[in-house]
């Protein structure tokens, strides 16, 4: 056991000689090259600054930097994904896509949210889009849908607020048809939002049941991703308005509705909201604002062109995307779409003194 130990003993005297010897080799040669450069680099392969101050040497400087890169940096790493903000995910998972932004849109519309089935018998018959879809009227909104589309496209718009002079003037029946074709474009994902806190009615438009909507999000009762509603068939996307709220101004000017608006944005492509009448409560002033542009609703026959231009005069015209005429006298069926076959086939030849058919007369 003893020889053991001295030879142990030895081995570890030889190693340590060597070392030394193999130090004292690379120091001699570090100050040789120092001296066949002049004063400045001998004053630097010395250990000292030209005025006599200790340099520092790399080999001399502590070892866990300059010794175990890769550990510093793995500290850094792991630093890095701890202080990760606002992280939900697991640590491994976090550290795995701390930074990444290739797949960040797919991560923000992974959400999915309950489906209500609606149905054409029970929603207000005027929603066309749902009981009539082949209707020309339901092409009209089609029509608006492209409008919007277009215009999107062009000045890159995402939320847009449907709002009317007055009330009765069709504003959310507007919203409601035009979302429903919006939500059935091909990749589209579309969100309805009930803005209007006061007397929200776009649940019972559709007619579901919706208790919860926008008032609780806001009152903190529940989230966003709670409180959305998946319309089939159309795949729409429904944010009720929820209970009713009578300081909706204040509401809807606090921070929380930037922040539920600014989530939906990363969730849906194109936002519409329905807001009270312009022309009574500031409430639309203030959707407006948060939104990109503005549909104005009109209806034939029961807006004043007073009430019109005292709205239009307070609303900034750049955030004006349009106005929609709802209502108007134009009487529009499926046959106007074959008026041409009609009108250029000769008609037969009367006898005389006889009176035209009935047919003909119409």
């Amino acid at each position: 056991m003893g020889r053991v130990y001295e030879a142990l003993k030895r081995a570890t005297e030889t190693g340590t000689g060597a070392d030394k010897k193999s130090a004292d080799k690379r120091t001699r040669g570090r100050s040789g090259e120092g001296q066949s450069h002049g004063a400045t680099t001998t004053a630097r392969g010395n250990g000292n600054h030209p005025d006599g101050s200790p340099h520092p040497r790399p080999w001399d400087r502590h070892s866990s930097i300059f010794t175990a890169p890769d550990t510093a940096h793995s500290s850094a790493s792991a630093e890095r994904t701890e202080r990760l903000p606002g992280s939900a995910l697991p640590g491994e998972q976090a550290s795995r896509v701390a930074g990444a932004t290739v797949d960040a849109v797919g991560s923000a519309r992974a959400p999915e949210f309950p489906s209500i089935e609606v149905s054409a018998a029970r929603v207000e018959p005027h929603l066309v889009a749902v009981t009539a879809p082949n209707s020309p009227h339901a092409e009209l909104y089609r029509s608006l849908r492209t409008r919007v589309l277009h215009a999107s496209e062009r000045r890159r718009l995402q939320a847009f607020v449907v709002t009317s002079a007055n009330v009765m003037e069709g504003k959310t029946l507007t919203t409601l048809n035009l979302a429903w074709l919006l939500a059935q474009t091909d990749g589209v994902r579309a969100l309805l939002i009930d803005g209007d806190l006061r007397q929200p009615c776009a649940a019972d438009y559709l007619g579901i049941d919706a208790p919860v909507g926008l008032s609780e999000v806001l009152a903190g009762e529940r989230t966003l991703t709670e409180s959305i509603l998946r319309l089939e068939p159309a795949g729409l996307h429904l944010l009720p308005g929820g209970a009713r709220r009578d300081n909706v101004a204040e509401l809807l000017s606090g921070p929380k509705f930037s922040a539920v608006l600014a989530e939906a944005r990363r969730i849906f492509d194109y936002i519409l909201i329905d807001a009270p009448p312009l022309g009574i409560f500031t409430d639309a002033n203030v959707l407006i604002n948060r939104a990109d542009s503005a549909l104005l609703v009109v209806r034939s026959g029961r807006t004043r062109y007073a009430a019109l231009d005292r709205v239009l005069e307070a609303l900034p015209r750049e955030r004006l995307l349009g106005v929609v005429l709802n209502a108007a006298a134009e009487q529009l069926n499926e046959s106007n779409y074959y008026y041409q076959r009609r009108r250029y086939s000769a008609p037969p030849e009367a006898p005389e003194n006889s009176e035209p058919e009935e047919a003909l007369r119409s």
